[in-house]
């Protein structure tokens, strides 16, 4: 049976306890020199030490759950291959991210790049990700992960020009130049080169202040782990530093309702409020929600988090609620089905009424049941000359109308909106939703200011 092919982002179901990664690309003159490596994650998508990070000159984990087999010349080019015990990996670690790194030039310049995931007692494949970069000179192709007490296989494809070095350092892991830092692990030893690299040492992220100190502990530590992965994702696409004005909208009809009752929704509101905290001055994000019409809920101040979400994260109903408390918005009004050009247009209104001087991003959600193309082309195609990027979020594989043809959309005067869809949002990393996110807006900075825009 042959294997599947995965497009970026696809995942599937990983049934072999052991397992072998396999980077290929075919040789010729110029090439640069590449290498395989992973980095073994723990829920917090950090690495608890540099024991953690497998690669040439630390090819085997103290588990014995990974190593680093190097490199073999084939007929086709090299290969480089990463051996898992799926069985012997901690409690501990949740990801097992699948990296590479070039050495003379950029992964732009390496042909048929290629990640093949083998069952290491059948060598069947299991699956292959055919890859595409540009300037990068650090790769992550794959990664394992747990879902539900079952490991999990994902094509990512994201690259670093920062090379390795950049890669660990975003996981937790920071290089130190001078090996005086840690005297008696950068002794060479019998096991440790003299011309090894320096140590490695685990970062710690400092909290930052806008308001998150009056959080509960735990939501505190999440909140600072996924501002850092914020800045991960601005930093790969050399934006790191810019501020903007972000404004969440999250859809409210019917067919979202389960979302709402299983903590989705108020999921997904948490991890928007890590981008607002980061890109806003003073961590304050305006929020929207919406079925037939539209409905401004309280702005979200991330010291607030928990009674925001308690209050106003709510799903739609039949029957009249009993007593609203101050703020809320009543979600029987709100209706049940998919009206998004009024929103949109809600949201327009109160860009242009309360001018910032920083762009805005408006991170919008749904669940498709798209219907008003023709409202929707309208209004976005208005708003490409205003100073705000739109970037769609599909909650499932439904029926997504006009968003899945907005890159073709012609008539803008700048391209002013990304759309993808996850089939369940819950099972994406958060590192891997923020590169997502974050992918087109600065971009579109850049073309906007271009077209006087900003």
């Amino acid at each position: 049976m042959t294997s599947p092919s995965l497009s970026q982002g696809a995942n599937l179901r990983v049934d072999s306890i052991r397992v072998r990664v396999q980077l290929s690309w075919s040789t010729r003159s110029g090439v640069p020199d590449i290498d395989a490596s992973a980095l073994l994650l723990t829920d917090a998508g950090t690495v608890r030490g540099d024991a953690d990070f497998v690669f040439y000159n630390h090819p085997r984990h103290p588990s014995g759950a990974l190593a680093h087999l190097g490199r073999t010349k084939t007929a086709d080019g090299i290969t480089d291959t990463l051996a898992v015990e799926l069985a012997l990996v901690e409690e501990a670690i949740h990801r097992i991210l699948l990296c590479a790194s070039s050495d003379g030039g950029t992964f732009g310049e390496v042909p048929d790049l290629r990640l093949r995931l083998l069952d290491a007692a059948t060598a069947a494949e299991i699956a292959r990700f055919d890859m595409t970069a540009g300037i990068e000179t650090a790769f992550v192709g794959g990664e394992l992960y747990r879902h539900q007490g079952q490991w999990k296989f994902r094509a990512v494809g994201q690259g670093y020009a920062s090379g390795l070095a950049g890669l660990a350092t975003d996981f937790g892991i920071s290089v130190h130049d001078d090996p005086s830092a840690d005297s008696a692990a950068a002794q060479p030893g019998p096991t440790q080169p003299v011309d090894s690299p320096p140590p490695l040492a685990v970062s710690v992220v400092a909290p930052a202040g806008t308001g998150e100190e009056a959080l509960p502990a735990e939501m505190r530590n999440r909140l600072s782990l996924r501002k850092e992965q914020v800045k991960v994702s601005l930093r790969k696409q050399g934006a790191e530093g810019i501020t903007a004005r972000v404004i969440l909208v999250m859809d409210a009809s019917g067919s979202m309702n389960w979302l709402y009752s299983d903590g989705v929704v108020a999921d997904v509101v948490e991890r928007m409020a890590a981008v607002s905290a980061q890109l806003e001055d003073d961590g304050v994000m305006q929020a929207w929600t919406f079925a037939d019409d539209p409905a401004r809920l309280p702005d979200l101040r991330v010291g607030e988090l928990p009674e925001w979400l308690r209050l106003h994260v709510r799903p739609g109903g039949d029957e009249p609620e009993q007593e609203l408390l101050p703020g809320q918005v009543d979600m029987v009004a709100v209706g049940f089905g998919n009206e998004e050009h009024k929103v949109i247009a809600e949201v327009r209104s109160y860009v242009r009424e309360n001018p910032s001087a920083a762009p805005t991003l408006v991170l919008f959600f749904s669940d498709g049941g798209i219907y008003c193309d023709s409202e929707i082309k309208r209004e976005l195609k208005g708003a490409s000359k205003e100073p705000v990027f739109w970037q769609f979020v599909g909650l499932g594989n439904a029926n997504y109308g006009i968003l899945r043809r907005l890159d073709t959309m012609r008539g803008r005067h700048v391209d002013n909106v990304g759309f993808f869809a996850v089939d369940d949002i819950s099972e994406v990393p958060d590192q891997d939703l923020y590169d997502r996110l974050l992918s087109e807006f600065p971009k579109w900075i850049t073309a906007a200011r271009r077209m006087n825009v900003l």
